[in-house]
């Protein structure tokens, strides 16, 4: 688990692929607490070409958004209860464009993206801020503050019956 105590443009945690490929598909899965309503960054991945690679940034309460290459999808009416584990999924599939989330075992409606392309590239990957830059120029307004724990991402969109085993362990 990984606690972050205060709002701060320092504070993040660096996660480390064990490889390095062009994706183009991508699952993210990580579960979080925390008692800020205001928007906050969950997850950042940058690579030397784009800042804005993937990112799963909490808008507010009950918003998510996915933004891919800056191509911005919100996902509405998905709630997570301050000051208790929340967890959220996220997919992008460039064959198609479609973006979902999940937060708390409820899925959203699919939304396009950006169809076609890849992300490659050597990867930053930071919990806890938005790369404004690869690998750094944090905003502590959109820093997380709370704890994250159970991280996973994939190279491929999770089956909903996969996604479903992670929402409820």
């Amino acid at each position: 688990m990984f606690t972050f105590p205060v709002e701060s443009d320092t504070a993040h945690v660096i996660l480390v692929p064990n490889q390095s490929k062009s994706l183009t598909a991508v699952t993210v899965c990580l579960r979080f607490f925390s008692d800020l309503t205001r928007a906050q960054s969950l997850l950042s991945f940058a690579t030397p070409a784009h800042s804005n690679s993937f990112i799963l940034y909490k808008q507010a309460n009950s918003v998510y958004e996915i933004n891919e290459y800056d191509n911005i999808a919100l996902f509405k009416g998905l709630e997570d209860i301050p000051n208790q584990w929340n967890s959220v999924c996220a997919t992008w599939n460039s064959q198609t464009g479609i973006a979902q989330v999940w937060v708390n075992g409820k899925g959203s409606t699919r939304k396009g993206l950006r169809r076609g392309g890849d992300i490659s590239g050597m990867p930053s990957i930071i919990l806890g801020q938005d790369q404004d830059s690869y690998g750094g120029k944090f905003d502590k307004g959109q820093s997380f503050v709370g704890m994250i724990t159970d991280v996973h991402m994939w190279d491929s969109v999770l089956p909903y019956p996969e996604i479903a085993l992670y929402m409820n362990r």
